[in-house]
């Protein structure tokens, strides 16, 4: 990895929703689809894939193919200072993480034999938040 790579992993993470997924991807330990951090983030494909491309594309992630998917997981680090850069973000505070780490927590149990089989904002996920608001 070269100093301009490094230089873009840290301008990657300059911006608060690619933080936010970097963060979670170190905190969840799993693969994550692009339909589960839609729903996880609540933002538009459109944003979460780019945000998703632009951290792949600065060596902080890999995506793997599984049938129709695209997983996205934390890129292995060996190197000191890409080691510095995940631990630095895995020490950040979680309270300002809390609701999206919650809402990764339910997404993720949706999974079938840990593979993503619903598509985002389906009704089943939706259900979860429009049913929990209606007993309170």
């Amino acid at each position: 990895m070269n100093n301009e790579q490094y230089i873009d992993a840290l301008k990657a993470l300059a911006e608060p929703h690619r933080l936010r997924l970097f963060w979670l991807l170190i905190h969840v330990d799993q693969r994550v689809t692009l339909a589960e951090a839609m729903d996880v983030t609540q933002e538009t494909q459109y944003n979460v894939s780019r945000n998703l491309k632009i951290l792949y594309k600065a060596g902080l992630l890999t995506q793997e193919k599984s049938g129709k998917w695209v997983y996205y997981t934390l890129a292995q680090q060996t190197l000191p200072h890409w080691c510095a850069i995940v631990e630095s973000v895995r020490a950040l505070p979680e309270s300002g993480f809390a609701e999206v780490s919650d809402r990764c927590i339910k997404r993720l149990a949706m999974r079938v034999n840990n593979q993503c089989v619903v598509g985002p904002n389906s009704d089943e996920w939706l259900s979860q938040f429009t049913s929990s608001s209606t007993n309170t």
